[in-house]
């Protein structure tokens, strides 16, 4: 997974209308292009700083969004914004976030704790109370893993 942060500054009181534009016509339209997961939207109190973190499933849908959607997108907010933007794309490389779909609850791991069970899943001794049964429920391909309370 990918997340491309963008980081700008606002003209003064411009922050509702950000968000209101957020809402209304960018983040419908992302939620249709290929590859895109989430996006999480940040304010300094002031409101005159926004940080922005897009989730992708994989690097080159990102980079296709950056090259092809970024532009408009930066043109519907040009109004709003107090200089150019700082742009970056970063892996992510650990995460404690976890999205529950319907058909994954209740049975859900956060990303670490998958992580966790299968990278040591050899070693389960040296796993946590209750995440050696993760471990060894992963082992299996295919195989689901029932609900051990674990978070």
């Amino acid at each position: 997974m990918f997340v491309r942060k963008v980081a700008a500054r606002l003209k003064p009181n411009a922050l509702p209308q950000f968000t209101n534009l957020m809402d209304r016509d960018i983040l419908p339209w992302l939620r249709k292009q290929e590859g895109f997961r989430d996006l999480i939207i940040l304010a300094l109190p002031d409101g005159r700083e926004i940080a922005t973190l897009s989730f992708w499933d994989h690097e080159q849908n990102a980079e296709i969004y950056n090259a092809h959607g970024y532009p408009e997108v930066l043109k519907l907010l040009e109004d709003m914004l107090d200089g150019k933007p700082y742009v970056k794309t970063f892996e992510v490389v650990s995460s404690t976030l976890q999205r529950l779909t319907v058909s994954e609850a209740p049975d859900a791991l956060s990303l670490q704790s998958r992580a966790i069970a299968i990278g040591l899943r050899a070693a389960p001794e040296l796993l946590p109370v209750g995440v050696s049964e993760v471990a060894r429920a992963h082992s299996e391909p295919g195989s689901r893993v029932e609900n051990h309370g674990l978070r």
